[in-house]
């Protein structure tokens, strides 16, 4: 059966929400560009880029209109199974409470960091053990689920961290991500002989930068230890760089991303800031200047790749690039609704509680139930997990009647929650998003798109549909 014909509704470029009124609808989307104008069906993501001068035409008629009709029934079914089919494939383990740092913007209750507990090195591998079991019964026959050891600081537990690391090391693709003060050479040689990738996290090229939101709980600078992280790690394969960007480091996006090219950083995330807890919301930033600082970063790691021929990749952008060009190919799951929480991951406390993710953690209300007491497949089915997993920006004002909804997804339901009263409202930083599609666009309007993607990121991705006109 053929999708009805479409209605269409202009969508202003000024504004704070990119709406498009009640749908289905195909919405032309003005994205700042000189040439091009947008279309999208917000309900299904479909989307196109249109010359203006053709637009009349192309509403009245043609290649855009038939194929709208012909594909919007695929699109749909894609999309259904990207936001509700999915099962977890990764969990993010806290080895330990504790953190050596106090960020401004953390989202793990202070009196967990200063006095929290540490899993024993026994019961990490009993943990893993279980959790292996578990993926083995959802996951394809041959294909490893990624563990990721998150914080507070996981190397503040590091002797049971690399027992289990060593006990499972052919069982799981590991991640640590680390505050990078205790990565000391003996830790960089244990990791990359073992093949596990490595974050860090800096927020800016300068000491005083950094030191403004990360800093020990003394107040002194743990600036200069990151950066010999970085240079132990240069060269190696499966390395990146975490920066926060709050009202603090805005001006300095582009020298911190000099920094890092210059440092040989292969992908980085320029991550705004997740206002979950109060003290995060100090330096929340506004959007149109978190927009503003954001995108002229991104032009200047354009610059410096067509300057050098050596890409650094923006890993939160590509993944909005991702969003369009190819749903089902993106590497995170921020950027979509419900997200990848209690879906596509969840997260373990050191003390067993699970959570739909590590955001939640130090959040008993979503605290589904314990990886040694209860069975996963019970807890990911529990009103803790249903409350993350069942948000669906299809059903809350403004995100219903947005042309941009499915290349968002209103991030971050804790946030959301904790910020703005319930999972039926938006994130922190809509307009900031608004103004990364619209960026976004642009970029694939002028070919510039894949500049700003992974190589290889297209291999074993089938384009369905490709036209601009």
């Amino acid at each position: 059966m053929s999708a009805p014909a479409p209605e269409i509704r202009p969508v202003p470029s000024s504004g704070r929400y990119a709406n498009s009124g009640s749908g289905p609808a195909l919405v032309p989307l003005e994205i700042g560009h000189a040439d091009y104008v947008a279309l999208t069906d917000p309900d299904t993501a479909f989307w196109a880029l249109v010359r203006k001068d053709h637009l009349a035409e192309t509403l009245a008629g043609g290649p855009l209109l038939e194929s709208y009709r012909e594909k919007a029934a695929e699109f749909a079914l894609e999309l259904h199974g990207l936001r509700f089919e999915l099962r977890p494939s990764a969990v993010y383990v806290n080895p330990t409470e504790r953190c050596n740092l106090n960020c401004t913007y953390c989202y793990i209750p202070e009196g967990m960091r200063r006095h929290g507990e540490d899993m024993s090195a026994d019961r990490l591998i009993e943990a893993l053990g279980r959790l292996k079991g578990y993926f083995e019964s959802v996951m394809p026959e041959g294909r490893k689920p990624r563990a990721i050891f998150h914080g507070a600081e996981p190397l503040m537990n590091r002797k049971a961290l690399f027992a289990a690391i060593d006990a499972f090391h052919e069982d799981y693709v590991f991640g640590v991500q680390t505050n990078a003060t205790l990565l000391d050479e003996a830790a960089i040689r244990f990791l990359t002989d073992r093949h596990v990738s490595i974050g860090l996290s800096l927020d800016g090229p300068l000491p005083e930068v950094t030191d403004a939101t990360r800093a020990t709980w003394a107040g002194k600078s743990v600036h200069a230890k990151v950066l010999e992280a970085m240079d132990r790690l240069r060269g190696y394969d499966s390395w990146s760089v975490i920066a926060t960007c709050t009202e603090k480091n805005l001006d300095q996006l582009v020298p911190l991303v000099e920094l890092f090219h210059e440092r040989g950083v292969p992908t980085c995330m320029l991550n705004a800031v997740r206002c979950t807890l109060e003290g995060a919301r100090t330096v929340r930033p506004e959007d149109d200047a978190l927009a503003r600082g954001f995108v002229t970063a991104l032009d200047r790691t354009h610059e410096l790749y067509r300057e050098t021929g050596r890409k650094l990749v923006v890993a939160n952008f590509a993944n909005i690039l991702l969003a369009i060009l190819a749903p089902t190919a993106r590497r995170l799951m921020c950027d979509i609704s419900p997200c990848g929480g209690g879906r596509a991951f969840f997260a373990m406390a050191p003390d067993g509680g699970l959570f739909p993710c590590s955001e939640f953690i130090g959040l008993d209300a979503f605290r589904g139930g314990s990886l040694f007491e209860d069975r996963i497949e019970d807890v990911l089915k529990t009103p803790a997990f249903a409350t993350v997993t069942e948000r669906n920006v299809d059903r809350f004002a403004p995100c219903n009647t947005c042309a941009i909804r499915h290349f968002c997804g209103s991030p971050c339901p804790a946030e959301a929650h904790e910020m703005n009263g319930g999972m039926d409202r938006v994130g922190a930083f809509c307009g900031f998003y608004e103004e990364q599609v619209r960026y976004a666009m642009r970029l694939i309007a002028d070919g510039k798109a894949e500049d700003f993607l992974w190589d290889g990121w297209s291999e074993g991705v089938e384009t369905t549909y490709d036209l601009v006109q």
